[in-house]
Formats: C-alpha cells, structure tokens, sequence
C-alpha cells in the first residue's frame, strides 16, 4: 500500500467543514498517516492554497514531528515548539501556527497538505517560512503524500 495522509474531517477532494475555517474555530484539522518507510526520523506538514488571488499562500508550516506520531489531533496549538520537539514555523497570515482557508468570495479554493517524511530532523529553529523547510528538506524525503482540501464562501 502507498504512504497515504488522510483526516477524518474531510476526504480527498471534499470541502473541509467550517469549523477549520476563519468562518469557524480555526482548528487544524484531525491528520492521519499510514506507516512510513524505515528510515523515518520525523515528517514535515505544510499546508497552502495555490488559487489564492495574490499567489500561492501558505497556511500552516509544521515540522520535526516526531516519528512516534501516525497523525495530528485537531486543534494544534499556535506555539512555536510544542512539548514533544514539533516546531511550527510562519504562515502567510505573518503567524506560527495553523491558519484555516479564507478565500475571498468566489469559486471555492483548493488546499494541499503536504506531508513529507524525511530521513533526518531538520536542523532549523521555530518560526522557519515554507521556503526555509523545504530547503532543509532537500536530500532527506523518503516518502510524500498528500490530501485536499476545498472550501469557498
């Protein structure tokens, strides 16, 4: 079987409910993976919106999740280092932390999670940008996966 990302909020494809939205909560959304590759040592989740008017835009930068985890509760808090090592580096909301889709009104945008799973921790501190992450990243992925989302207003 493929690595696979899935959440129990949402499958692939669907709209992602209101209350991971700003019309909502706000919540990260339940995350689930299917066991790695061996040589796993942690994972990185970045989630962003490609159809945003201005460019793609990043809503939540995560990483050195540990390899202990197969998933993200909701609701991730907004620290910069969560107590089991988790760093969350800045969204494009100039925020750490997850910031749910808030498209302008119009057709509904799609948003990626992207779970990379890398053979090291990445040598970086909180508050990293997408751009820092997956530059660390390189030479390290073992495995990708990931899920969309939709939602529109």
């Amino acid at each position: 079987m493929a690595f696979a990302l899935t959440s129990a909020a949402f499958e692939d494809g669907e709209t992602i409910p209101r209350r991971y939205t700003c019309d909502g909560e706000d919540l990260s959304p339940p995350l689930h993976w299917t066991v790695p590759p061996a040589a796993t040592k942690s994972f990185v989740i970045i989630t962003d919106d490609p159809d945003a008017p201005t460019g793609t835009w990043v809503h939540w930068v995560i990483y050195n999740v540990p390899l202990g985890l197969h998933g993200l509760a909701e609701g991730i808090p907004a620290k910069d280092q969560l107590p089991d090592g988790t760093m969350q580096g800045l969204n494009d909301f100039k925020r750490i932390g997850y910031g749910g889709p808030c498209p302008p009104p119009g057709k509904p945008h799609r948003y990626y999670f992207k779970l990379y799973v890398l053979d090291a921790m990445l040598n970086l501190k909180p508050r990293a940008t997408k751009h820092q992450v997956l530059e660390a990243c390189k030479g390290h992925v073992l495995a990708e996966a990931q899920l969309m989302g939709r939602f529109g207003r």
